[in-house]
């Protein structure tokens, strides 16, 4: 007999929450308790999904005790409302960045696993089955131990991206270091696992802003292997996961193009078309590779996420990407932000 739906309350209703209270309310094993956002918009969207209203967690939580929240409001108030749900002991995924500062993201962190209050980080493309492939491949030793990897991220952001809101991507904070790469690490990290040590450049040159618009990382692994990263919102290139992975429509899509590729020591794989080469005995340059592409079965990462933190709150589960995951994935984008400010390398350990 199946486990009756967990009731998931969803904080935050912009573009982001929406698409959550979306997949919370199609999901068989969850159900839509409340929304949480004392923006004039919110009660509509509630009305929409006839669930209530509730203008601050604090409000939510005088009333009722949802199973579990989804925390999809701005950056600056993460950690606020994060510590909230763990005072009331109720498991949370905090969208992504787990906190605004390496330091309150610590805070937060460090309360939920004292208080042994499940805490997730909405780092939804660890839910991509792509990446979950990607991971069982690198960990059944097919590749052999991992020596690079190399990751880009290069795409186009059109001008009028920049005019929004007053104008702050254009200044510090709204550039494509704390905007995207925070996914590309979290992703990478999975892969090969913590990143011990950064060093960076980043250049504004071609739009001018006082904001960066590329950046080039060098990446040191705790098992030893290096890697490389290329990222830019400035370039006329497809090589990004949002337009080779095809997992959002909004995008256009190159299915023939990676973003990543990891080679080890005797064979390596290219994300996310998921071509895969190893040598079938041999290993040397002028010997052939065994060459093929490993099938997928794709599904929606942000509906695969809702079915995880359901599981995880029923205590079928552990998280696959924890808060801790967040707070690692947090301390190597601020380290790449300090390395790019001062010319020098970071290490995180």
């Amino acid at each position: 007999m199946a486990a009756p739906p967990v009731r998931i309350a969803v904080a935050g209703a912009g573009l982001i929450g929406k698409r959550h209270i979306e997949e919370v309310d199609a999901s068989r094993s969850a159900q839509l308790a409340a929304i949480v956002d004392p923006g004039p918009s919110a009660p509509e969207v509630a009305e929409k999904f006839g669930v209530p209203i509730h203008r601050s967690l604090t409000e939510l939580f005088a009333t009722d005790r949802p199973d579990g929240v989804i925390l999809a409001t701005p950056n600056q108030v993460h950690v606020e409302g994060g510590l909230e749900c763990v005072a009331a002991g109720v498991p949370a995924i905090v969208e992504k960045p787990i906190g605004d500062t390496v330091e309150g993201a610590t805070t937060l962190v460090e309360a939920a696993e004292a208080a042994g209050v499940p805490l997730l980080t909405g780092h939804h493309r660890n839910y991509s089955p792509i990446m979950a492939k990607a991971r069982e491949i690198v960990q059944s030793g097919v590749l052999g131990s991992i020596v690079a990897v190399v990751g880009t991220a290069l795409f186009y952001k059109p001008d009028d991206y920049f005019d929004a809101g007053g104008g702050w991507r254009r200044q510090e904070g709204g550039g494509p270091i704390l905007l995207n790469l925070i996914h590309e690490v979290n992703n990478l990290q999975s892969l090969v696992g913590d990143v011990v040590r950064v060093q960076a450049a980043t250049s504004s040159a071609t739009r001018g802003f006082p904001v960066e618009d590329t950046a080039a990382i060098v990446l040191t692994f705790a098992g030893g292997a290096l890697g490389t990263f290329l990222l830019s919102d400035t370039a006329a290139s497809a090589r990004s996961w949002e337009q080779t992975s095809q997992e959002n429509r909004s995008y256009a899509s190159y299915p023939d193009e990676d973003c990543y590729h990891v080679a080890g020591t005797t064979g390596s794989l290219s994300v996310p078309t998921m071509r895969l080469t190893v040598f079938p005995g041999t290993r040397s340059w002028f010997e052939p590779f065994e060459t093929s592409r490993v099938e997928l079965d794709r599904s929606d990462p942000l509906a695969n996420q809702i079915e995880h933190f359901a599981a995880v709150i029923r205590g079928e589960a552990k998280p696959i990407c924890s808060g801790r995951d967040g707070l690692r994935t947090l301390r190597v984008v601020d380290a790449v932000v300090e390395s790019a400010r001062t010319g020098q390398p970071v290490d995180l350990i």
